[in-house]
């Protein structure tokens, strides 16, 4: 049971780590971010956008490292991600978009939208529902009641 509480940790800040860094990576190339948005939505909801997914990263980020949210954040995740995941499949399979970077990362790390980042998405739910399912309950400073 420790093990599956420490992969929990772990798990917990790597995946506040990869929305930091994702989030990070598309405030650093912010115009180019909007730009491939653009190409995935109405142009007028292109900045609002771009704008909303790097929001809701960071506050994925908030979740995970404040101790008394953390399963909170893993369900965030988990829901960001699906909804991502959810997202390339319906562009490539259902509408049958050309393969394009997805901007994941802002561009620094090349990526396509496509199956290959569905799965990618729906791996990371592993580590998502790690910590929400096998991470301990917060704890307060105060002692248990008798």
């Amino acid at each position: 049971m420790k093990l599956l509480r420490v992969l929990a940790e772990i798990s917990r800040f790597g995946l506040a780590a990869l929305f930091l860094f994702a989030a990070g990576a598309k405030l650093y190339t912010l115009s180019d971010f909007a730009a491939n948005v653009s190409n995935l939505v109405w142009a007028g909801w292109a900045w609002p956008v771009a704008v909303a997914v790097i929001v809701l990263e960071l506050i994925a980020v908030v979740l995970l490292i404040w101790p008394r949210y953390v399963r909170l954040g893993g369900v965030w995740a988990a829901l960001l991600l699906v909804g991502f995941a959810a997202y390339a499949l319906y562009y490539t399979q259902v509408l049958h978009g050309e393969p394009l970077e997805c901007g994941c990362f802002g561009g620094i790390i090349a990526s396509q939208l496509g199956v290959s980042t569905a799965l990618r998405n729906l791996g990371l739910l592993l580590p998502a529902l790690l910590v929400v399912f096998a991470r301990t309950r917060y704890r307060s400073s105060s002692p248990p009641e008798a």
